[in-house]
């Protein structure tokens, strides 16, 4: 249940999440064949001339970079955390990730949406779990064809536990806000105001 506020308390900022790139090699149509590849296994797409032992190749290769992705996006939101804690009392980290994670403000939903991101919750909450799990991006060998195939899974459970691990407030838009930029976008932001006071 989400705290509410006195009709006297001010909505408070938040520090801005910011989310770097990270440096993959695979490109977009890499992605995809890794895409078309899982749909061909599992019978949900016509098969190609490709053998199955390449197309399993293609989709560990695939998840294993979905794997990186959120491992990265993982260690954004921890930052994002550790800055929340220094600017606010009395709240646990599970606040500010359950907050991004299940009830994020709606213009962050929104810009979400325009970057192609669907299912918000999903994303962060394994990109938690990960970050939750590894200190550092686990290499291709060290994972087992379990892990790799149905990391999801792994990592939705993982962000589950990360949340039960500490009794913590539900917040939400009613109380904070903050805002989301990529890197690149918040750089040009504060270039733009610091010539502006120039």
């Amino acid at each position: 249940m989400e705290a509410r506020p006195q009709l006297d308390t001010p909505i408070s900022e938040l520090p801005p999440l910011i989310l770097h790139p990270f440096n993959e090699h695979m490109t977009p149509s890499d992605l995809l064949e890794n895409s078309k590849a899982a749909l061909m296994l599992s019978g949900l797409m016509p098969c190609d001339s490709t053998e199955p032992e390449e197309l399993s190749r293609r989709v560990l290769a695939g998840r294993y970079s979905e794997i990186r992705m959120l491992f990265f996006l993982g260690r954004d939101v921890f930052r994002w955390v550790e800055q929340c804690l220094e600017s606010t009392e009395r709240l646990q980290p599970q606040s500010f990730v359950r907050f991004l994670a299940e009830n994020p403000p709606a213009a962050v939903r929104e810009k979400l949406l325009r970057w192609g991101v669907a299912d918000h919750k999903s994303i962060f909450a394994r990109a938690v779990g990960l970050s939750a799990l590894f200190r550092e991006p686990p290499g291709f060998e060290s994972l087992s064809e379990e892990f790799l195939r149905n990391y999801h899974c792994y990592a939705d459970t993982i962000y589950r536990c990360y949340l039960e691990m500490q009794p913590h407030t539900a917040i939400g838009p009613s109380l904070f806000q903050f805002e989301l930029y990529a890197s690149g976008e918040y750089s040009r932001k504060l270039e733009s105001e610091w010539g502006e006071g120039s």
